[in-house]
C-alpha cells in the first residue's frame, strides 16, 4: 500500500498495533515497580503515579472515542472513570483500558470516522497517535526506572515526522506561517529519514472556538529550499529529542547557530 504524501514513513496498521500492544505493556510493567511518589525526570511536575494515571486516562479516553464512533469528545468525557487512590487498582485499570484501546482499533478500519482534535478524522489518525503517545511514555516510564532501551528506529523515524508535520507543524487552513529563521534540515543517520523545517510562527483565528493565536511558535516542512543548518542523530534520539526526553547535546547541531536556536525555541513550548 502506498504511503499518503503528507505521511511517508507511516507504518502498516500491524505494526503500529503490535508497537502500541509492547510499549504499553512495558509502561504498565515499570511502573507497577516504581515508587509512586518518584518524580518524572522528563516531566517534574508529575510523579510516577500521575504519569501512570496520564497514560490510562490518554487511552481509557481514545478507547471510548474509537469503540463508539464518537464525534463529539464531551460524550466520552461525562463517562471519564475516577482516579483509582491506589496503585494496584490503577495497574488493573491502565489493563483494561489498554486492551480495549487496542481491541477497538484492531476493529476499526483507517477510514472509520470518528473525532479528532486534528483535521484528519478518522481512526487511522488515533492509531498513529496513540503508538506514539505510548512509545514516549514508554522513555518516560524507563527514565524513572533508570532501566532505558532503544526505541524502534521505524517508529521513531515516523515519530519525527509526525512531530513535525503535526505537533509542531501543519498549519491549519485558518492561519499563516511566516518564517522567522534560516531552514533547518533534519536527518535520521540510522534510517534515512529527512526532513527541511521552516521555523517560524503562525497567527489565525479558530472558526470553531473563535480563540485568536498570534504569532505561536511553529514548524513547516518545505521542500526545495536550501538549509543553513542541520541537525541529526539516529532516529530514535531525534525522536526523544522533539519529545523534549533527551537534552540538546543528544543531537549533533552544525550550521547557522541562530536557525538552530529558533528551532530550539520552538521545542522549549513543549508537548507531552
Amino acid at each position: 500500500m502506498s504511503q499518503p504524501p503528507d505521511q511517508p514513513y507511516r507504518l502498516p496498521r500491524d505494526r503500529y498495533l503490535d508497537l502500541l500492544a509492547s510499549d504499553s505493556d512495558r509502561f504498565a510493567d515499570l511502573l507497577a515497580e516504581a515508587d509512586p511518589a518518584r518524580r518524572v525526570p522528563s516531566c517534574p511536575d508529575w510523579s510516577a503515579v500521575d504519569l501512570f494515571w496520564h497514560l490510562t486516562e490518554v487511552q481509557w479516553f481514545w478507547g471510548t472515542i474509537v469503540r463508539d464512533r464518537l464525534s463529539d469528545p464531551a460524550v466520552a468525557e461525562e463517562r471519564k472513570p475516577a482516579r483509582p487512590s491506589d496503585l494496584d487498582a490503577l495497574g488493573h485499570l491502565f489493563a483494561t483500558v489498554s486492551e480495549e484501546l487496542r481491541d477497538a482499533l484492531a476493529n476499526s478500519p483507517d477510514e472509520t470516522p470518528v473525532w479528532t482534535w486534528a483535521d484528519d478524522q478518522t481512526a487511522g489518525f488515533v492509531l498513529r497517535r496513540q503508538a506514539h503517545e505510548a512509545l514516549i511514555h514508554r522513555v518516560d516510564a524507563e527514565l524513572v526506572s533508570g532501566d532505558s532501551t532503544a526505541l524502534d528506529p521505524e517508529l521513531a523515524t515516523d515519530g519525527v515526522d509526525e512531530v513535525v508535520r503535526v505537533m509542531y507543524g501543519g498549519t491549519p487552513s485558518w492561519a499563516t506561517f511566516t518564517a522567522t529563521a534560516g531552514r533547518v534540515a533534519v536527518r535520521a543517520l540510522d534510517t534515512d529519514g529527512a526532513w527541511n523545517l521552516a521555523v517560524g510562527t503562525i497567527s489565525g483565528t479558530d472558526p470553531d472556538s473563535g480563540h485568536r493565536y498570534e504569532n505561536e511558535p511553529a514548524v513547516d516542512v518545505v521542500e526545495g529550499a536550501r538549509p543553513v543548518a542541520e541537525v541529526s542523530a539516529d532516529a530514535g534520539t531525534l525522536d526523544a529529542w522533539f519529545w523534549g526526553r533527551a537534552g540538546a547535546d543528544a543531537v549533533t547541531h552544525t550550521g547557522d547557530r541562530t536557525a538552530i536556536d529558533a528551532l530550539e525555541a520552538v521545542l522549549r513550548t513543549g508537548i507531552q
